[in-house]
């Protein structure tokens, strides 16, 4: 059988797959590991023989495709979070590493640790293969060239888990409702609000005297108007309509908003504003025409063009309200009022094909990606003659952050439908830690039957661990972060796709990828400065 895996590296790989996504899904004490448990499937099937190792490029490609799609969801809410809380978040994950570093530091120097043991186990033990990469590169020649990489391998494993355990004892601890602190997050870019609906008779005279959107802007209304009911008939509101005494209005939004819009209106009722027979007509339509995506409903002016109105947006899982600025991705799925002569138009508009939604656009993805691994490969001069490289990482991921935030280039969609991004983005994501732990598995485990790096082990496991909760500590508890967007924080700070991996399946929704983009060029660049200063500071 290990010759067969040796000489077949495809069957290795779903060989790892089929045995690690299914250990994810079990339950242990309440937690599921994920994709998470692809690492620990590939380390223990490179621990049989050290030939039970992917092509490299498994790897490469894995990481890439993953950081890659991450950021092209992420870049407009990247974009938006970069406010006074994301470079507090910045500035919480920056002093989290230097902490790090200067405790490996303090205890090599004390224990009698080597430089390079020590600058490789800091790389593993916050999981930055780029780091290491500057670390190797510095020592190239030397008889310690192989030192960081067997570090590194021994500290990975550890630190991968370090950050899976403390989200999961912290959000255990905390009893963490990632649904109700995901409800109504809107600051953060990403919709995971629920949405209510309400039928109100007008009661309030005032409303009379000005429209609709001129109340909207006045009282901050944060709700959506449908339809309303006047007498035996039904219209659409829009911006310009007055409401009457006697009306009967249909309004979208939190519970919270309603709350405040309602008894503004008047009072609700129990009435539902039936269009079985009327000349209205409501649909559930999907967005696939590539000239839609990236445009904001304002743009849009379907009200003016074709008399509809958006009422929903519904983005995987995650309601949006569908205010004037939210830009549409393929993949949406929208709730649509419209006159019944006029749903064609809007169905032509939009694109409603089912099929489109499982394509991508592979030029621009391979352009995308192209620019991304160049980027990465360019040297960046730092003080102290050291260069450094972003690597397959960083990239990608800035050029995707920065091609997900612009959206579309003229007939250029650089986003990629909501279902084929998930899916693309667990291949890789799986593909990488396949690689990664067959790759590392081997010398992981001679090492640990040696006796030899029980040592680093624990204290790589032990400086994730501390790092981790103490981030998240200071992150959610004194600056108040939400945990979804705080578990993702610390994903990023230890630049951690499995752990991310992990944490959106705990949270149950996009708001990870928002605090890991957040982080992760931040801490990628820090980590391979800090490498740099570990390797001399021991030596």
């Amino acid at each position: 059988m290990i010759e067969l895996l040796a000489a077949h590296p495809l069957v290795l790989l779903f060989a790892v797959a089929a045995v690690g996504v299914p250990l994810g899904r079990i339950r242990i004490a309440g937690v599921r590991v994920g994709i998470a448990a692809v690492l620990f499937a590939g380390l223990a099937f490179g621990a049989l023989d050290p030939r039970l190792r992917l092509p490299e490029v498994v790897v490469q490609l894995g990481l890439a495709l993953f950081v890659y799609l991450v950021g092209l969801a992420s870049g407009r809410a990247f974009v938006r979070s970069f406010d006074a809380r994301g470079l507090r978040a910045n500035a919480l994950v920056l002093a989290a590493l230097v902490a790090g570093a200067a405790a490996t530091v303090v205890v090599a120097r004390l224990l009698g640790v080597d430089a390079a043991t020590a600058a490789g186990a800091f790389t593993g033990a916050t999981t930055n293969t780029p780091a290491l990469a500057g670390v190797v590169e510095a020592l190239r020649g030397s008889a310690d060239a192989t030192a960081p990489v067997v570090a590194y391998s021994l500290a990975y494993p550890g630190g991968v888990l370090g950050v899976i355990v403390a989200i999961a004892v912290l959000q255990r601890l905390w009893r963490t409702d990632y649904r109700g602190e995901t409800a109504g997050v809107r600051d953060y870019g990403v919709g995971g609000e629920h949405l209510d609906r309400a039928v109100v008779r007008v009661t309030r005279a005032e409303l009379g005297d000005a429209p609709v959107q001129a109340w909207r802007e006045r009282e901050g209304w944060q709700a959506i108007f449908g339809r309303v009911r006047r007498g035996e008939d039904e219209h659409l509101v829009h911006g310009d309509t007055v409401l009457r005494v006697g009306d009967v209005v249909s309004v979208v939004g939190t519970a919270a908003d309603l709350a405040r819009v309602v008894p503004r209106l008047g009072e609700p009722v129990d009435a539902v504003i039936d269009l079985d027979h009327g000349n209205l007509e409501v649909r559930r339509l999907f967005v696939s025409e590539p000239a839609v995506a990236g445009r904001t409903l304002a743009e849009l002016r379907l009200p003016q063009r074709s008399g509809a109105v958006i009422t929903r947006v519904r983005r995987g899982d995650a309601f949006l309200l569908p205010t004037a600025d939210l830009r549409l991705e393929l993949g949406d799925r929208v709730r649509v009022v419209a006159r019944r002569d006029q749903m064609a138009a809007v169905e032509r508009v939009l694109g409603d094909s089912y099929q489109g939604l499982s394509e991508v656009d592979v030029p621009s993805l391979a352009v995308g990606l192209v620019a991304g691994l160049l980027l990465g490969l360019v040297p960046i001069p730092l003080l102290g003659g050291v260069t450094l490289e972003l690597g397959f990482a960083g990239g990608p991921l800035l050029v995707a952050l920065a091609l997900g935030a612009i959206g579309r280039t003229g007939s250029w969609v650089w986003t990629v439908p909501y279902s084929a991004n998930l899916t693309l983005r667990q291949f890789g994501l799986l593909l990488f830690l396949a690689g990664v732990g067959t790759g590392s598995g081997f010398a992981f485990a001679q090492t640990l039957r040696a006796g030899d790096g029980w040592g680093v082990v624990l204290a790589g496991a032990a400086l994730t661990l501390v790092l981790a909760a103490t981030t998240l500590a200071v992150g959610h508890k004194l600056l108040r972060v939400p945990m979804p967007v705080m578990v993702g924080v610390v994903c990023g700070q230890h630049t951690q796709p499995a752990a991310l991996g992990y944490a959106v399946e705990q949270a149950g929704g996009d708001l990870p990828h928002v605090g890991y983009a957040t982080v992760f060029p931040l801490a990628t660049v820090a980590k391979i400065v800090l490498a740099q200063l570990v390797l001399r500071l021991v030596g």
